[in-house]
């Protein structure tokens, strides 16, 4: 049975001569709400700093952040199957509004940190714009659309870090929450505006809502192989991110700030995977897209070992491991989001909170397992390690026996 929630606005989001306005919308909202959660991270020596904060303290505003996104992604995300989404979304968007303002303002240490647990709660609207593009575009194209709005939130991801070094090193660390706060309610007031109007049936209740996650994750396998698919290699890129710039900073490169932030911005190109992925996926090739992907993944880390530390050619083997590692990383999960969407319409927000939360959950133990590595066996621990969770990956994925699955 088809329900208003579940038809497409074809000419809106995917019309035939490539990705729309609405597309590129969704696509901005999605970077520029994703972008909060990492403004902090490189920012975390003086946002301590001046709030009075030890070092082991001031790593609470990384983690802060990441649980309240967490806790987000399983309490918040699945009530885009029974709320109307619009709604949701700007509410969300208007409390991370608050949240940046109050991060920006902060002269306590208390009052930043509630914040930050606020802005990870708050910045999961961009969980729920995905499934909100996949329920817009038509099944043909619904590979090629969720790519284009991923290839959104991956630049999010990948600028984030590098512009808020720039600001804060021209502005200091209070002008970029500042400017996100500002740029929330301005995204707050536009997308009331300008997007469609989804209901869907409230076919179950909240706590029934949340109770059919576990239903879903123990009966859908296409779910779990993603999700653990796509844990492995966002572990990979965020083991890769969180110690790059201690290699770059030490002895060997002695690279700046400022030239950490440009190295960064060169990963920027591995975006460009993630429509390139979803039209690949529309044509049924998923599984071969996948393998591509995590080879690509695994060879990164084999790449950014050549050369001799601090070379002009090891600088230039680390800068294509970083292009093709965020490429792997973004192709697959564009591959893998594709393919949970299309287990059902009615479920897709239930589905992606799941899998957002298994692998975000991978990401931040490979964060903190890179750190641990990289202080005691350096770069080529940290790399081995980051190798052998997209083989492990692709170990798993060679246990594949749906062909049904590896098509979507």
């Amino acid at each position: 049975m088809t329900t208003r929630a579940d038809c497409p606005v074809p000419a809106q989001v995917a019309p035939a001569g490539g990705a729309s306005w609405m597309t590129l919308l969704l696509a901005t909202a999605c970077g520029l709400i994703v972008a909060n959660l990492y403004y902090a991270q490189p920012l975390v020596g003086p946002i301590g700093h001046a709030l009075g904060l030890s070092p082991q303290t001031a790593g609470l505003i990384v983690t802060l952040i990441q649980a309240g996104y967490g806790v987000g992604l399983l309490l918040i995300v699945p009530l885009g199957d029974i709320i109307e989404n619009r709604r949701l979304i700007c509410t969300l968007l208007a409390a991370s509004a608050v949240a940046m303002a109050a991060a920006a303002l902060a002269g306590h240490a208390g009052v930043f940190l509630a914040a930050a647990v606020c802005i990870g709660l708050s910045s999961v609207a961009a969980q729920v714009l995905v499934p909100f593009a996949a329920h817009l575009a038509p099944e043909h194209a619904r590979g090629r659309v969720v790519g284009n709005v991923m290839s959104g939130l991956m630049l999010g991801i990948m600028l984030a870090r590098p512009v808020s070094s720039l600001v804060t090193d021209l502005f200091g660390w209070h002008a970029i929450f500042a400017g996100s706060a500002v740029g929330m309610a301005v995204l707050t007031a536009v997308l009331a505006r300008l997007l469609p109007d989804r209901r869907p049936a409230p076919a179950v209740r909240y706590g029934a809502l949340l109770a059919s996650m576990w239903e879903l994750l123990r009966t859908q396998p296409v779910l779990r192989r993603r999700a653990a698919y796509q844990a492995c290699m966002f572990g990979a890129f965020s083991l890769f991110w969180t110690t790059v710039p201690l290699w770059l900073a030490g002895p060997e490169f002695g690279l700046s700030q400022k030239g950490i932030a440009l190295f960064a911005l060169a990963g920027v190109a591995g975006a460009v995977a993630a429509p390139i992925a979803g039209r690949l996926a529309d044509r049924g090739l998923g599984r071969p897209t996948t393998a591509l992907a995590m080879a690509l993944a695994a060879g990164s880390f084999l790449l950014g070992m050549a050369g001799t530390p601090g070379s002009t050619p090891a600088l230039a083997a680390l800068t294509i491991a970083a292009i093709t590692l965020d490429f792997g990383v973004a192709a697959n999960l564009v591959v893998g989001q594709r393919a949970i969407f299309s287990l059902g319409g009615a479920i897709r927000s239930r589905l992606n909170g799941v899998f957002m939360a298994i692998f975000f959950t991978g990401g931040a133990i490979a964060s903190a397992l890179g750190a641990w590595a990289f202080a005691h066996g350096g770069w080529t621990l940290t790399s081995w390690i980051g190798f052998a969770l997209p083989v492990l990956a692709g170990l798993y994925f060679a246990t594949e026996r749906h062909p049904a699955a590896a098509r979507r």
